[in-house]
């Protein structure tokens, strides 16, 4: 269902894939963010060469666990949350989504497991219909709308890209645009030729209700009716069933409130209670609760004083592969969902809900400030002893969230969908900040007789802006000489490029970062001692010493 209510349930639960295990956190690094491109954008990456002395795999971490809540966040662990963009390439392969938005409606991992679960359903609808008779009760079916009758994934992705925009989702609700959830309608329309009753409760608001019912209509449900219909009240009187604590229902109130109107002030037993949303599914009054999947967004809400039921209740272990493939495999309930894993993210970076990560205090800060740490007691030794060796050490940086912070675009301004325009003015404006703590590493090595060299995917265009900013923000060592930015397209990639990219001119992030550190080592003399990124791609390819990632569950650059 959408962000005007979730849902609720009680006794017992189907939940599509939710199959928990215990699983183990791997020891590998994290996952992260935009595809830096030709033409700029974030950063990409490098591994040490053979035999280096770096410690970690330069590979995602793939075994996640997340508390439904974003709670997860306060660990000092960035490699430990999912990451914002593998989450959103899981879900769009999960949904058949070619990278458009829009889901594929006939064959996909989402249609293929709906199928099954319909059909599983649809098997015991007799079965419950008799033993309501046998009992003497008038058998009823409750089901939400969004996502459980009607499919939203089309307007929350391909309209919204995972942001919510509740004028948006009026216009799509008004008109009327909603296909039918995969297999529901035949569900719906079976049950309601046995004899059962079907109700409709969903947290849209009551000027939603005529074409909810409309668009329910119009995609082949045959059973709603608008005396069966519930919606969210207009106004702030809720109907005289519904007892909240407070002035605002949560969204359990409302529905198993009304549930229970259902059963006790209507008469109907319900039979089967089903939603995309633990919070369409708790607080009781119905005989079965089916969950089906959804990870594209997360609606939770309060249980009912003293109602505890622990079955209903999302999934916290979570396996997902960097590249998205995971969709393939996992089931709905096995995804990360997304709107989890923004406020994890915003637990981690300290934002309390604007964008704006907490410039002083965060889990974020207390990680980076450990890692920081060790790398510069490490990298100062490495940087002394190349130098008395005479071998010309060097310490190669990498830009966004290395040495500058994107925090507050990619989230206050982006929500964390990448805009090239909005990030080339936050570039020529210099708008970034340090990245906590990083001026003062680079100041150590720098004293140490290592050589600072800048090396990143933004463009040439955006070169000394970005030199210009990172002066203002204390990074004085940088200069345009040794500060090597991505060409844009039309421009000609420097020489030492040429044979080095399989599509060349067009390289890839890694084929151009380690064949730029290459350049560094073979043509300009210097020892590479030390590779700092927030990406793997910075890190992957060699020529270097020691390659260090740093935390970034914002974006993925493969």
């Amino acid at each position: 269902m959408r962000r005007p209510t979730p849902r609720t349930t009680t006794r017992a639960v189907l939940a599509v894939g939710s199959v928990v295990g215990s699983i183990v956190l791997a020891t590998a690094a994290p996952a992260l963010a935009h595809d830096g491109g030709h033409d700029g954008g974030h950063d990409g990456g490098d591994h040490g060469r053979p035999g280096s002395s770096h410690t970690q795999p330069l590979t995602p971490r793939t075994h996640f666990v997340m508390a439904a809540d974003g709670s997860s966040g306060a660990r000092p662990d960035g490699a430990g949350i999912p990451n914002v963009d593998s989450v959103k390439k899981t879900i769009a392969t999960y949904y058949g989504d070619p990278g458009t938005g829009l889901a594929d409606r006939t064959s996909s991992p989402y249609v293929v497991e709906m199928t099954r679960l319909t059909k599983h359903l649809r098997e015991g609808l007799r079965h419950a219909y008799a033993r309501a008779e046998r009992a003497g009760k008038k058998p009823a079916i409750v089901l939400d709308a969004d996502d459980t009758t009607l499919w939203t994934y089309d307007m929350e992705v391909g309209d919204m890209k995972f942001v919510f925009d509740p004028v948006r989702q009026d216009y799509w609700v008004q008109n009327k645009l909603f296909p039918a959830t995969p297999g529901m309608a035949a569900l719906v329309n079976e049950a309601d030729t046995m004899g059962f009753t079907i109700f409709g409760l969903t947290g849209r608001g009551a000027a939603q209700k005529d074409a909810t019912l409309g668009n329910l209509k119009d995609v082949g449900y045959n059973a709603f009716t608008p005396d069966h219909y519930f919606t969210k009240w207009a106004g702030s009187t809720p109907p005289a069933y519904i007892t909240c604590a407070t002035e605002k229902c949560t969204t359990v109130e409302y529905k198993a409130g009304t549930r229970q109107h259902i059963e006790r002030d209507l008469g109907y037993d319900i039979v089967l209670n089903i939603g995309d949303q633990w919070s369409d599914l708790q607080g009781g009054h119905a005989d079965r609760n089916v969950k089906l999947p959804n990870p594209t967004y997360y609606l939770p809400s309060p249980n009912l004083p003293g109602v505890k039921e622990p079955w209903l209740t999302p999934r916290t272990h979570f396996t997902m592969a960097p590249d998205g493939s995971s969709g393939r495999t996992q089931g709905g309930e096995g995804i990360p969902n997304i709107d989890s894993v923004k406020k994890t993210i915003a637990t981690y970076y300290g934002d309390p809900g604007t964008g704006i990560a907490d410039k002083a205090r965060s889990p974020y800060i207390t990680e980076l400030a450990a890692l920081e740490r060790r790398t510069t007691e490490r990298l100062v030794e490495a940087c002394h002893q190349g130098e008395r060796r005479g071998k010309r050490p060097a310490v190669v940086l990498d830009a966004d969230d290395t040495t500058l912070w994107t925090y507050d675009m990619e989230v206050a301004d982006m929500k964390f969908v990448f805009n090239p325009t909005r990030q080339d003015y936050w570039v020529q404006n210099k708008l970034f900040p340090a990245t906590p703590g990083m001026p003062s590493l680079v100041k150590a090595v720098a004293r140490s007789g290592c050589t600072v060299i800048g090396l990143t995917g933004r463009n040439t265009g955006q070169k000394a802006p970005t030199i210009a900013n990172l002066h203002e923000q204390g990074y004085p060592q940088f200069t345009d000489a040794l500060y090597f930015t991505k060409w844009r397209s039309g421009e000609q990639p420097p020489a030492y490029m040429q044979g080095h990219c399989v599509a060349y001119p067009t390289c890839t992030t890694i084929e151009y970062k380690s064949t730029t550190r290459a350049h560094i080592e073979k043509d300009l003399g210097y020892d590479v001692v030390g590779n700092l990124g927030d990406q793997f791609s910075d890190l992957v390819g060699g020529h270097a010493d020691r390659a260090v990632k740093l935390p970034n569950p914002t974006y993925y650059l493969p």
